[in-house]
């Protein structure tokens, strides 16, 4: 067999293997899943992930997981807890362990400690007959036939499970408490969801300059005003402030196109009326949706009759909404 035959034969064999160690987890999903569920939910405490070696890194990914789904929760290195890290347990927490086989070492000299200060002990574990099984108040199963590799020693069919499991346990919180799209970006502001669903005009266009001219202003003052400005268009303002039009870089183009003489030409001339308005309490997402939506790069900012600035086309490609 070809060198090449070999890796790819080796890659499928571990997919298939995990696939089929995943799909088994839907029969483990029971009463102790919905209890350990409806326990986190009601409960004023964290939760906090602890594990050995491999089923670690899981636990702190499931963290992860749980934190950004709206779950209070701490890692805890199984290792480091008995070492000192056991303060990080309040009273209120649930505790929930991570182990294949539930009879590490570490795991033997964690668990009486969780028990003797009174937390819900929760465990992934595959060997249910173990240790860490008959210890915990709820045991979830993440049992596996073997793993992946042709040894059966390296950890990969069993933590992929943990990781599953973790993933369905978080989800399941999630949907119980109703977390919107909205309590997502609450948890994560510096995403792109997060700044779709936060991020207001009020916050871009404070970073822009706020080009103006008046109606009977002279070209010349239009060209300045426009090009010092940096922002490709100015608002155009009546006698009382009012804002009345917006000449942007295209109106000056075109009308150099139509006119041969700029003597006496004047803003109120070459402006657009009833240009686009936006409130600065808009969110930029809309804010967007409208200049696509009109084929635009600008948006007077006004708030009532009082002009305010301008946002523009690349303030939105720096957030990211394109």
């Amino acid at each position: 067999m070809k060198k090449s035959e070999r890796i790819i034969r080796t890659a499928r064999s571990v997919i298939r293997k995990e696939y089929e160690s995943v799909s088994k987890l839907k029969d483990f999903i029971d009463e102790a899943f919905v209890s350990t569920v409806n326990l986190i939910r009601e409960s004023s405490g964290r939760v906090i992930m602890t594990g050995i070696g491999k089923s670690a890194i899981i636990a702190e990914k499931i963290t992860a997981t749980l934190n950004s789904t709206g779950t209070p929760s701490v890692f805890m290195h199984a290792a480091d807890a008995i070492h000192g890290d056991l303060g990080i347990i309040r009273p209120d927490d649930i505790v929930i362990c991570l182990s294949k086989s539930g009879n590490t070492p570490e795991i033997k000299v964690l668990v009486p400690y969780i028990r003797r200060f009174g937390n819900v002990l929760v465990a992934f574990v595959s060997n249910t007959g173990s240790f860490l099984a008959k210890q915990a108040d709820y045991v979830i199963r993440t049992t596996v036939d073997s793993e992946a590799c042709p040894n059966n020693l390296v950890p990969t069919s069993s933590t992929t499970a943990q990781l599953v499991m973790g993933d369905a346990l978080a989800v399941s919180l999630l949907d119980a408490r109703n977390f919107s799209d909205r309590d997502f970006a609450k948890f994560h502001p510096g995403g792109v969801l997060g700044k779709r669903l936060y991020l207001r005009v009020d916050d871009l266009y404070k970073m822009n300059e706020s080009p103006k001219v008046y109606e009977d202003d002279k070209l010349k003052k239009v060209i300045i005003e426009i090009s010092e400005k940096r922002l490709g268009a100015a608002a155009v303002l009546d006698s009382k402030d009012r804002l009345t039009g917006i000449i942007t870089d295209g109106d000056l183009r075109r009308m150099l196109v139509k006119t041969d003489s700029l003597k006496d030409i004047t803003a109120k001339d070459i402006m657009s009326r009833n240009p686009k308005t936006v409130e600065p309490d808009t969110f930029a997402v809309d804010a967007f949706e409208l200049m696509r939506k009109n084929n635009i790069t600008s948006l007077i900012v006004c708030k009532g009759d009082s002009y305010l600035g301008i946002v523009h086309l690349h303030d939105m490609l720096k957030e990211g909404f394109v």
